[in-house]
């Protein structure tokens, strides 16, 4: 079984993102450390790459403050060894194609299973063109993480059947960012889901309050939340930890009274 189940073993999985380097790698290791501490299931690791289609402005300027920092792939990979020391709950990366075909793809996916990466996510991935990197994660370990969007439709019920690890499901159009309202109807994707696959499913893209995560939790198995954590480390910089550790344990408990 795959190590991304134990996030969702007899509770809602709360799963923060992170942008790697923003603002420094330090900054990024100290934040996943306090965030897992405060009672993060898993967590999903940004690569920076300089043209993020899913990314709204949060976020890219993330991407941008970190690309202009220096990070690289490989010093990303040096982070997650140093992480592994002390974090051991699943860790996910999330990134874009171009990043894993310009590293090597053998190297790339390889080099997550030597560090205790558990799971890759490439939103500009097509799920038809999945097999571009499927062997490669299957050969290492490493669960291929898809995504369903409200605009998935009748591909719902095939992409569940073949899903790794766990289903993210983007809770609305469009970029990551903020919402303040959440309108999909996404009971009826996640009963799709449910009538073909066991997999946990995870709600992201919009969720920033507990009242938010509380309602995704509710209806699925897990909340996923970037921007507003990537905002707090916008502006607390590199004393950000603490508060990104209060946050999350704010989310979590929201979680736990849903």
């Amino acid at each position: 079984m795959s190590n991304i189940y134990k996030a969702f073993e007899n509770k809602k999985a709360f799963i923060p993102f992170f942008t790697c380097g923003d603002p420094n790698l330090d900054t990024t290791k100290s934040c996943v450390i306090a965030a897992v501490k405060n009672g993060a299931d898993l967590v999903e690791l940004g690569i920076p790459f300089s043209d993020p289609t899913a990314e709204g402005p949060v976020i890219q300027a993330a991407n941008e403050r970190a690309l202009k920092g220096g990070v690289t792939t490989d010093k990303i990979f040096d982070m997650v060894r140093e992480l592994r020391c002390d974090v051991e709950v699943p860790m996910v990366f999330m990134t874009y194609a171009n990043v894993v075909y310009s590293y090597g793809a053998d190297k790339f996916i390889s080099g997550c299973k030597e560090i205790g990466i558990d799971g890759l996510i490439l939103p500009d991935l097509p799920y038809e063109e999945k097999d571009e990197f499927l062997p490669l994660c299957e050969k290492y370990g490493i669960d291929l993480i898809s995504m369903i969007a409200p605009t998935s439709h009748d591909r719902i019920s095939m992409i569940a059947k073949e899903a790794k690890g766990f289903l993210y499901i983007v809770s609305s159009m469009g970029v990551t960012g903020t919402r303040t309202e959440i309108t999909t109807d996404l009971k009826s994707i996640i009963d799709v889901v449910r009538k073909n696959s066991d997999i946990p499913c995870a709600v992201g893209f919009g969720i920033s309050t507990p009242q938010q995560a509380a309602k995704m939790a509710d209806l699925s198995d897990g909340a996923i939340v970037g921007s507003a954590i990537v905002r707090l480390i916008e502006e607390h910089k590199s004393a950000a930890a603490p508060v990104v550790g209060e946050f999350v344990g704010k989310m979590k408990e929201g979680m736990a009274i849903s």
